[in-house]
């Protein structure tokens, strides 16, 4: 606990005959910008979505799942959601294309979370009945209505 303590305070030593609020902004400044090279020399892991070979490097086993559908895009906010680690690779030898997912070994749980709530959520999408056909089919039958009144009330008139 005092280790952390320690870590966690910053001292500031300035030479100087009269302190005035410049020359105390300037040493702050100083130390906030060597604070801020010390954190880009360390090496920062990447979370999320991230190349095959950065996934790799993290040293943590990898495992893979075949995805074959072409809208990818909605599994990465799910697997956003649930926080996995994962890169996706996409096998152009075989038509239509296939999408492997490679995720770390520990993140297993999560990601067939993710998996389980990405296929309900297309499974949803496929069995609800697209709109711009329904509003197709309503302009249709909308037409067909007003053709008809026409019709009947030049045969009226007629008469």
């Amino acid at each position: 606990m005092q280790e952390e303590v320690e870590n966690k305070t910053v001292a500031l030593a300035i030479n100087g005959g009269k302190l005035t609020v410049r020359t105390l902004r300037a040493a702050m400044l100083k130390v906030l910008a060597e604070i801020e090279k010390k954190n880009k020399d360390s090496p920062k892991i990447p979370h999320g979505k991230q190349t095959v070979k950065e996934l790799a490097e993290q040293n943590q086993g990898m495992s893979n799942i075949e995805v074959t559908d072409k809208n990818i895009k909605s599994f990465e906010r799910v697997a956003r959601k649930y926080g996995v680690d994962f890169a996706v690779k996409r096998d152009k030898s075989v038509t239509p294309p296939r999408y492997l997912v490679f995720f770390k070994g520990r993140d297993a749980d999560a990601i067939t979370s993710a998996f389980t709530e990405f296929t309900a959520k297309t499974v949803k999408k496929a069995a609800r009945p697209s709109v711009l056909a329904q509003l197709k089919k309503f302009s249709e039958l909308v037409k067909n209505s007003i053709t008809d009144r026409v019709k009947n009330r030049e045969k009226e008139q007629s008469r």
